[in-house]
């Protein structure tokens, strides 16, 4: 059966608009997602009807919130293939998972002259966090290449991990090249040394099927806002063990399970890293992305961008003057590029022009930018509801703005 992309697209109300009376071409899927009308339902009836705290009221709207809460909890770990609940830490995003990651598990497990080992496309978040823990702790942080083609130098790779490294964070997808990372091949790597692995999924969780017991990673961490849900919350998932010997991130709220002004003793999985009131609207508002999710072939979903993906790049590449950055054998949805003699900046202006949203900059990749001897790149970045008459706008667009630059 043919992939519904008419149908698609009217489950998500925003890409009805015209933007400077053009219709809106939105590629810029990999700095956030748009919400279908399920999410944005979701969203509105909790706040018109059970808008409430969790956990802690008795009444009726609490009770509701918290099973809500909860369930949304479940919907994920059964998402990601987890093994129990209580290993899924709701956060406010990818970024603050990895910073409890490197601050609960770094700061216990590093000392003076231990190593941790990043890449070089790395996401800023997944590269300060740890220079932060390995500053104060007197650790080193390693950095894996890359070749040309942005796909990760895994003889070097086998080459830094030491008896003095104590974790592995990867990225599970490159936001700047859209290489996939052979991750699976990267974690028994390091699981053969007791080194264990984060992975940071917040481009892949959207794009591919994540099982983390079978990847057998020991963290994974994404962000609700890239898989089609709300902003301000993500998700640590982390192997019980692990978690269980982690102390706290923060104290509040929720996280105790008794506090005297001699001692607090903490609460149990998952709640003594969630203290403070969460982001109970998101969480749910996550979930119902996810039951979303479940109503599309995630399979035939994957395929129409992968055939958008290699449209986009072959269109793309007959344009004379244009630089593809990142072209790895394995990639998904993204296509970073310059333009001759054109700035990033003014190649998105001219394009938002024309009705078309791209991504502009340097990513927060700045290493990676360095690399590639660019100061920032333009990018498209795709999901399933884009088109191939949204890449012909987008090339046609280009055009126009060589012809300014001529």
């Amino acid at each position: 059966m043919k992939f519904d992309i008419v149908k698609i697209r009217e489950e998500f109300p925003i890409l009805r608009q015209k933007a400077h009376g053009k219709p809106l071409v939105y590629l810029d899927n990999a700095a956030t997602s748009h919400k279908p009308r399920a999410v944005l339902k979701t969203l509105e009836q909790f706040y018109t009807e059970d808008n409430a705290n969790i956990h802690r009221g008795v009444h009726i709207l609490s009770e509701r919130a918290t099973e809500a809460y909860e369930a949304a909890r479940a919907k994920v770990q059964h998402f990601i293939h987890a093994n129990r609940p209580d290993e899924i830490i709701f956060t406010r995003g990818t970024t603050e998972a990895i910073n409890l990651v490197a601050q609960s598990y770094g700061r216990p497990n590093l000392n003076a002259g231990d190593e941790v080992l990043i890449t070089e496309m790395e996401h800023h978040s997944n590269i300060v966090p740890w220079q932060m823990i390995c500053e104060e702790r007197g650790a080193l942080l390693k950095v894996v290449p890359v070749n040309d083609a942005g796909e990760l130098r895994l003889d070097q790779f086998e080459k830094l991990l030491s008896s003095k490294t104590r974790i592995v964070a990867v990225t599970h997808m490159s936001n700047v090249l859209g290489t996939i990372n052979p991750v699976k091949e990267i974690i028994q790597k390091a699981h053969q040394k007791n080194i264990p692995v984060l992975l940071d999924g917040a481009q892949a969780i959207a794009h591919l099927a994540v099982n983390v017991e079978e990847l057998d990673c020991d963290f994974y961490v994404f962000s609700a806002h890239k898989l089609y849900g709300p902003t301000g919350v993500g998700v640590l998932y982390g192997k019980r063990a692990l978690l269980e010997a982690m102390p706290p991130y923060q104290g509040g709220g929720d996280m105790i399970r008794s506090v005297t002004f001699e001692k607090t003793t903490y609460n149990q999985l998952p709640y003594k890293f969630e203290a403070g009131t969460p982001n109970i609207a998101g969480a749910i508002g996550l979930g119902a992305a996810i039951d979303y999710l479940r109503t599309i072939d995630f399979e035939k979903a994957a395929h129409h961008e992968r055939e958008l993906l290699a449209y986009a790049t072959e269109t793309l590449q007959s344009i004379p003057g244009v630089r593809i950055i990142g072209t790895a054998k394995n990639k998904a949805s993204v296509i970073s590029f310059s333009l001759e003699g054109v700035h990033p900046h003014d190649i998105g202006t001219i394009l938002d022009q024309e009705g078309v949203a791209i991504r502009t900059g340097h990513h927060c990749a700045q290493p990676l930018m360095k690399r590639f001897g660019v100061p920032a790149t333009a990018r498209i970045s795709l999901a399933f509801y884009n088109t191939r008459e949204e890449i012909d706008i987008f090339i046609r667009s280009l055009k126009k703005v060589k012809e300014v630059f001529k």
